[in-house]
């Protein structure tokens, strides 16, 4: 009919705004003072008519990018000690705990390093059977994550079926490393210029030394920010996996079982230690009798 009023229509700025503020009209009210606690907010939340699960997902991607934000000279010029990836991952955490120890035990060759309440960090394997596996990576797996200093793994549920999955990465011992190296090609350059300056006719070059050193200083900073986009690109990977369903808790069969790789390892100690024993008999002796694969003697 003609006379009738149109309805307005919000785009997306606009109602991103208007629930903010909606939301802090609603938390005056609530004279909260200038903290909320968590139940206050999700109070907020649903008088506002957000889920607990939206709420609860931006909390914890809030305290997990601020705890992970790292500030101050060497993390915007080398790079950030620590690497962070999280999103929410369709399961219950009692299975995806399961599925993420698997995946990290067999496929990441990594061990627990602590179990806390709330998360489980994880460090690379040491022993001869760990690193014999990475290094015969015959997939041409690069296990990344077993570079770093630790891994740790938080898995909180939101709601049912639907958990929050936060992956951290601690690589500061490789930014020691690159620290290390940088700081080597800088003071190597500096010495250069100085020495250079006190030569007769060679001190016009002290400059180039100066210049040279600091760009093989940069040249080792930006290598160190390729290998943590590389850090941040394999927890991501991880997470795709883990959401959609590739990751996946294994039964739990009775008593200890051993990986593929050390059933192989084993395999060849024994005929290592069969071979052994043969040199070891005197000429014209028969030869032992060795035990099968399977465990049982041979018939005669």
């Amino acid at each position: 009919m003609a006379g009738e009023l149109v309805p307005r229509k919000i785009t997306r700025e606009q109602l991103e705004r208007i629930i903010q503020r909606a939301a802090e009209l609603q938390a005056g009210e609530m004279d909260t003072g200038d903290d909320l606690t968590e139940q206050e907010l999700l109070k907020l939340g649903s008088d506002v008519g957000i889920p607990g699960r939206f709420l609860r997902q931006a909390l914890y991607e809030e305290n997990a990018g601020g705890a992970a934000l790292e500030r101050g000279f060497m993390a915007r010029w080398v790079g950030p000690k620590m690497v962070l990836a999280h999103r929410v991952v369709p399961g219950e955490k009692a299975q995806l705990d399961q599925a993420v120890a698997g995946f990290m035990t067999e496929e990441e060759a990594m061990t627990p390093k602590r179990r806390l309440p709330d998360r489980t960090v994880w460090e690379r394997q040491k022993g001869l059977f760990a690193e014999m596996k990475r290094g015969l990576s015959f997939d041409g797996k690069a296990y990344h994550l077993a570079r770093a200093l630790d891994v740790s793994v938080q898995i909180t549920a939101l709601e049912s079926g639907y958990c929050h999955a936060e992956m951290a990465a601690d690589i500061g011992n490789i930014r020691d490393q690159s620290l290390l190296g940088i700081a080597l090609l800088a003071g190597t350059g500096c010495l250069g210029a100085g020495a250079l300056a006190l030569l007769p006719g060679l001190a016009i070059l002290a400059p180039l030394s100066l210049v040279g050193g600091l760009v093989l200083a940069g040249i080792g900073a930006r290598a160190f920010r390729r290998r943590a986009d590389r850090m941040q690109v394999a927890l991501e990977q991880v997470l795709d996996r883990l959401e959609r369903g590739e990751i996946r808790s294994r039964p739990q069969l009775a008593g200890p079982r051993a990986s593929a790789f050390a059933r192989i390892a084993t395999e060849i100690k024994r005929s290592v230690e069969d071979a052994a024993q043969t040199l070891r008999q005197p000429p014209g002796a028969p030869p032992s009798k060795s035990t099968p694969l399977s465990g049982k003697p041979k018939n005669p």
